[in-house]
């Protein structure tokens, strides 16, 4: 395809989606960049069957992992949310564990060879180069290596900078949208997550580098930090807070060494007024994951401070994020990626930051032993300071009898004598 009278070259959904044969593999474009009237288009094909989709977390409605679908499209997450977790249970889709920032050299050295790849890109320029958006993730290496592009272009997708460009010529066929991009809105801050944030805001230093996820949490931190200066962003993400961190002159991104006065990240997710801020922002740099969560990267930057969350830990520091027991929640993503970064880093503080109590209090999620099934994802080899509305402790350097001690002091009081007694009935250290 040219870029000139390039919207005259626009299909139907449905007619760009006659590409797609059985047995394709397909990328599919996440978070707040989902195509879905590619998605839509997909379904209605009553002609194909063993189908491969293969994701990241996707938003908005998803008709293909419904039941009577599940001979034609196989869902394979490498980081599932909400739509997916049924299916994953249920057996009618698939998850893969896998760091983030190794999933591009899945594509791209031919673990997985694409034959297609569903993406939602900005208009092409008078230079005849689209953009990847909100999300340039693994969508970037599915770009490269992928036989065939299908493509929305949405005039309401911002333009993004970086390493973020697709060029036209590329696309074998698209259809031509204008419609909002898939939102994560804001929630009210919980009192929980009121006082973790406070917690962890205390933990960041002026000239710090931050990394942090996207939820109650990670917002509680970031509208506590409005004081700090000379902050800078370093992450996998970001979300609609760190704009009011912008706003009020914390974040200049002075203090880095890498990518100097520049916010890096590989996606975003949040409201219009996140995507406006994102749409030809030079100050913004989108790299694909395996540069942003590259761990020899991250570590080059001073103070780095990396905020992630998890499901639960037990008393040694096994830091369980992507499941509950067996049950696939969401994923490994780059916790241990920026964990380590942040370890490495001069000054760093690596935090895991969670409430300490689940399902309205009759659960600790500070547990003797987690739950069978539970995936590892930090280790306790790895794992440095825990949060959560009870304290902050530092478990880095610690042995297995301090540590219990120290993740006792800050689980919940009513949960305290229960975890400690079990702590007591082992044989090879008891508690005082």
């Amino acid at each position: 395809m040219t870029p000139e009278n390039w919207k005259s070259q626009a299909q139907s959904p449905e007619d760009a989606l006659r590409l797609v044969k059985s047995g394709d593999r397909i990328f599919v474009h996440g978070a707040s960049a989902t195509p879905t009237p590619l998605l839509d288009a997909m379904v209605k094909r009553s002609d194909l069957n063993s189908i491969k989709l293969y994701h990241l977390h996707l938003t908005g409605e998803l008709k293909f992992v419904e039941p009577q679908y599940s001979n034609q499209f196989r869902s394979i997450s490498l980081f599932t949310g909400a739509g997916m977790r049924k299916p994953i249970e249920e057996g009618r889709a698939d998850f893969m564990p896998i760091f983030l920032s190794e999933i591009p050299s899945l594509f791209l050295k031919g673990h997985v060879p694409l034959d297609v790849a569903f993406l939602q890109l900005s208009p092409p320029d008078a230079h005849g180069f689209c953009t990847l958006g909100t999300s340039v993730d693994t969508a970037k290496a599915a770009a490269e290596s992928a036989k065939i592009i299908i493509a929305e272009i949405n005039e309401q997708m911002p333009r993004s900078h970086g390493n973020t460009v697709v060029p036209f010529r590329k696309i074998k066929a698209f259809t031509l949208t204008n419609r909002p991009l898939h939102e994560h809105p804001l929630a009210e801050e919980s009192d929980v997550e009121a006082k973790i944030g406070e917690l962890v805001a205390g933990l960041v230093e002026d000239g710090s580098c931050l990394q942090m996820g996207i939820g109650g949490i990670p917002d509680a931190v970031l509208t506590r930090l409005k004081g700090k200066q000379d902050l800078g962003i370093h992450t996998e993400m970001f979300s609609d807070r760190v704009l009011d961190l912008f706003e009020s002159g914390a974040i200049t991104n002075k203090a880095k060494n890498v990518h100097q006065f520049r916010l890096v990240t590989s996606f975003a997710a949040g409201t219009k007024r996140l995507f406006d801020f994102i749409h030809d922002n030079p100050a913004i740099e989108f790299h694909p994951c395996d540069r942003t969560n590259d761990t020899q990267l991250i570590r080059k930057n001073d103070k780095v401070v990396a905020i992630n969350s998890a499901l639960e830990l037990d008393l040694t520091g096994q830091v369980c994020a992507d499941s509950m027991g067996h049950k696939i929640f969401s994923g490994i993503g780059g916790q241990m990626d920026f964990i380590r970064g942040a370890a490495l880093s001069k000054g760093g503080k690596p935090i895991i930051a969670l409430p300490a109590t689940a399902a309205g209090g009759k659960f600790s999620r500070i547990a003797f032993e987690l739950k069978p099934g539970a995936g590892v994802v930090t280790t306790r080899g790895h794992v440095h300071w825990i949060v959560t509305e009870f304290g902050a402790v530092n478990l880095f350097g610690k042995t297995l009898r301090e540590r219990a001690e120290l993740l006792i002091s800050i689980a919940h009081p009513d949960f305290r004598s229960d975890l400690k007694a079990k702590v007591n009935g082992l044989r090879h250290f008891t508690l005082s």
